[in-house]
């Protein structure tokens, strides 16, 4: 092979090599946001529940328990 054939493969291959890496860093930080959006959600959630479980405690049910 010449010289020049090979620095030409060499740069293609490079330039192939770093679009994998745009993509692999890009992919990274979409799984970063992701899961960050997803475990606020589940605190917030968890939040709601706790305040209706207190709600639920300080005004009690309105339902007629059963007396046998």
């Amino acid at each position: 092979m010449s010289y020049t054939r090979i620095l030409i493969t060499a740069l293609l291959a490079a330039l192939l090599f770093s679009g994998c890496a745009v993509i692999a860093v890009a992919d990274a930080a979409v799984t970063v946001a992701a899961t960050a959006v997803s475990v606020t959600a589940t605190v917030v959630e968890t939040g709601l529940d706790v305040a209706a479980a207190g709600v639920d405690a300080v005004v009690g049910d309105d339902e007629d328990e059963d007396e046998e």
